[in-house]
């Protein structure tokens, strides 16, 4: 049974995830560059800690793919922010489609 912390942080992950697929609304003009830049940064930063946190409760045969589907999220959202570092629509596009496909697993995955 998951405790009380655990379920704050899948909300959160499933909270951000449903953010996250909403970024690329930001997209628009020199100042949307660096706020979708900023929002990727700190929405990446509460995901891993909330990870971290679901991983560390997890019953020990959860763990291992909790940490496979963690890092394949977090190595998509390394990729979204390259692309929007330097300011490359198409990239950035499919960047995103990649990270929106593993954020629907997330969805999925976490209970």
């Amino acid at each position: 049974m998951m405790d009380i912390g655990s379920r704050g942080s899948v909300c959160r992950i499933k909270k951000c995830a449903l953010d996250f697929l909403s970024i690329v609304d930001l997209m628009d003009g020199e100042e949307g560059w660096d706020l979708m830049r900023r929002d990727i940064r700190l929405k990446s930063t509460f995901l891993y800690c909330d990870f971290n946190q679901v991983i560390s409760n997890a019953a020990k045969e959860e763990k291992q793919p909790l940490i496979d589907l963690a890092n394949k999220l977090f190595q998509s959202i390394e990729e979204l922010d390259y692309a929007v570092q330097i300011r490359c629509i198409s990239l950035t596009q499919d960047r995103y489609d990649d990270t929106a496909l593993v954020l629907e697993e997330v969805m999925s995955f976490m209970p």
